[in-house]
């Protein structure tokens, strides 16, 4: 690895492959897949100019698509049956953060290709060295590009995001890192200081406000965008910028980067000690963004909450965009997920890939019901428990570095699925929950979900640990009666990045570390308080309470929680509790089941919700712990590059 950082960062480009080929993001050539160009002739237009470029999309991994069975999700939300434990979700339960580089996740492959377009050739870390280097060879070539000055800013504009954009990727799991700003060729000597975390920041932030001030809102409304009209949504825009530009701030801001690597930190009140600078320029970006969202200046509105049934993700009739969408088409002939809320993803090549991998890995594989690896992503009963009320309260708070029930909020220990969030019926599979819509045949057993203690779902090794299947991500019907991962129902999932429900809740966050409740940007209408209700006026639950509002904490608390409901499963809870100071804190590094007893009958289950269910003995079991410290704030660097040269130094601990 070392050898291939330190070729990606100084080697010059001998030949470009400008033919890539990618799905939804088609490049502006007329060439065989197979051609190259030189240099020089690389940088003499916008079209060859916007070849070359296209090749940095093309290098964006795919989480959910990178392996057979893959990895994204590192915090206490999710958990493997133990024939996983060779996945890095088990490996970092384990505190063995340098398996990174070792299980075949996102972050990093052996194999890796930034030319292929096999979804499984691509991944964080390489990728990122070799983009960076490419983003500033075509800054320093921008000169030799005769074209007008609309086609000169769409070009510099996507190389200032994206040599921003790898960065800081790179640094939420590593920390600050030099920032290569400035092409290296094979006579430039390697000594860029390693720089903090807020250095680092500014540094991206620079060129994001670039990039933002150069490129427009929608492609397909410049002259330049017409030659792939309609097919222009993966390329980097204007709002795009706007909402890493804002994360770049929000992140310098978060207590980890502040204030540094700390046991302790929810005893002492650290988690709450923002840098407040940073946060309110992070809330004046997100409302620049917001604005122009509210005012119906881009292409982008939140998905409409909308699905026939718990059982059922489907469309309404009156729905012009589906909540589901954003994650998952299925006979929509391959379409793309996404819906009108995707700000941020990268091209999905094979998406047809999605039946054979990403479709199969989130239900029981109890008598093979689904057919696959015998490897199952699950929701902890932590996550379950961030889920609230539907009259907005949460359904349970922290005392003492323990999880406890809400009963003054209206969680009822006897009907534990009753009256929540309406995004946990939308998410979760749970007891007594139809699983198998079809008719079931020789699966009869497991068309109603037996996730009670003892049930017949429950087994450590092939079904769940947890008491219960997420569906989010993968509708419960991809199994063996429903078969909803087969050809024809042309299932294609794809993970964004970004998302405008994360703009929503990253603003809120900026503005409640400044303001509490009521502070807001002074570019933007809506007050952190206003920006959380929206998100929760989209699925139907409660606002805020006013206890919650009131308090500066517990309104903070109740923004964090909003976070890990809304963004479930999308790969973003380790590296929010890395940055709020809380992964090494009770009860974040314990990860729990859910154990009960079941009072309906069987029969209960087909003529009734299983929402009303009774059940008894209800309560939380500890699975296991994670015994971190102060160093697991930080993954670390590659043992070999660290001795690349001297200023490159490890992250402390490791």
């Amino acid at each position: 690895m070392k050898n291939k950082i330190k070729n990606f960062l100084l080697m010059g480009c001998v030949s470009l492959a400008l033919g890539t080929s990618l799905n939804s993001c088609q490049d502006y050539l007329d060439k065989e897949a197979d051609s190259t160009v030189s240099e020089n002739d690389a940088f003499v237009n916008f079209r060859n100019f916007q070849g070359y470029v296209e090749e940095i999309y093309n290098c964006i991994p795919d989480k959910e698509k990178c392996n057979w069975c893959p990895s994204w999700n590192w915090g206490d939300d999710e958990i493997f049956n133990p024939e996983a434990d060779g996945r890095m979700t088990h490996q970092v339960d384990l505190g063995n953060f340098r398996a990174w580089q070792t299980t075949g996740n996102w972050l990093y492959k052996d194999g890796s290709n930034p030319t292929s377009t096999d979804k499984f050739n691509h991944s964080l870390w390489p990728h990122a060295w070799y983009c960076i280097r490419k983003a500033n060879q075509g800054l320093a070539n921008l000169d030799k590009l005769v074209a007008s000055k609309a086609e000169k800013d769409l070009i510099a504009g996507q190389l200032y995001f994206f040599r921003a954009w790898w960065h800081t990727e790179l640094m939420q799991y590593f920390g600050g890192l030099p920032y290569i700003d400035t092409y290296l060729d094979l006579n430039s000597e390697l000594n860029l200081p390693r720089l903090s975390y807020q250095e680092c920041a500014e540094k991206a932030a620079a060129d994001y406000r670039k990039a933002a001030d150069l490129l427009p809102i929608n492609w397909d409304n410049e002259y330049d965008g017409a030659a792939t009209q309609g097919k222009n949504d993966l390329r980097i825009n204007k709002i795009m910028a706007l909402g890493y530009l804002g994360k770049t701030y929000l992140w310098a801001a978060s207590p980890l980067m502040k204030d540094g690597a700390q046991v302790g930190a929810s005893k002492n009140g650290k988690t709450y000690d923002y840098d407040e600078e940073f946060a309110k320029k992070a809330a004046e970006v997100f409302g620049e963004l917001l604005t122009l969202v509210e005012g119906g200046q881009t292409q982008y509105g939140l998905a409409e909450f909308k699905y026939k049934d718990i059982y059922n993700h489907e469309r309404s009739a009156d729905a012009n965009s589906c909540f589901s969408d954003i994650f998952y088409t299925k006979k929509q002939n391959w379409k793309m997920p996404g819906s009108i809320e995707a700000i941020f993803r990268g091209p999905s090549s094979d998406f047809n890939g999605s039946n054979w991998n990403t479709s199969k890995v989130f239900g029981p594989k109890v008598q093979k019901v689904v057919a696959h690896d015998n490897v199952i992503h699950q929701p902890t009963a932590n996550l379950i428990a961030a889920y609230g009320m539907a009259n907005g309260k949460p359904a349970y708070i922290v005392e003492n570095g323990k999880l406890v029930p809400n009963i003054a909020g209206g969680f009822d220990p006897d009907h534990p699925y009753k009256n929540r969030d309406p995004r946990f019926y939308h998410d979760i599979v749970f007891d007594g929950f139809k699983y198998l819509n079809g008719t079931p045949g020789q699966w009869a057993n497991l068309q109603y979900c037996q996730l009670y203690t003892g049930g017949n779902m429950r087994p450590v090794a092939n079904g769940s640990r947890t008491g219960y299947f997420i569906q989010k991500l993968v509708p419960h019907t991809c199994n063996e009666v429903d078969k909803d991962y087969d050809w024809s129902s042309a299932f294609h999932c794809y993970l964004p990045y970004m998302r405008l429900a994360d703009i929503y809740l990253m603003y809120a966050e900026a503005c409640a570390a400044f303001g509490g409740a009521s502070g807001k940007a002074t570019n933007f209408s809506k007050t952190a308080e206003d920006a959380i209700n929206t998100l929760r006026d989209r699925c139907g639950a409660g606002h805020v309470a006013p206890e919650y509002v009131a308090d500066a904490h517990k309104f903070m608390d109740e923004v964090r929680r909003e976070r890990e409901v809304e963004l479930a499963f999308e790969g973003f809870r380790f590296n929010d509790l890395q940055r709020w100071l809380l992964l090494t804190e009770a009860p974040y590094n314990v990860k729990y089941s859910d154990e009960f007893d079941r009072v309906e009958g069987a029969d209960f289950y087909k003529d009734n919700d299983p929402a009303d269910a009774q059940v008894a003995n209800f309560r939380q079991e500890a699975i296991l712990t994670r015994h971190f410290t102060a160093k697991h704030y930080w993954f670390p660097l590659p043992i070999k590059d660290v001795y690349l040269y001297q200023e490159l130094s490890q992250n402390p601990g490791w």
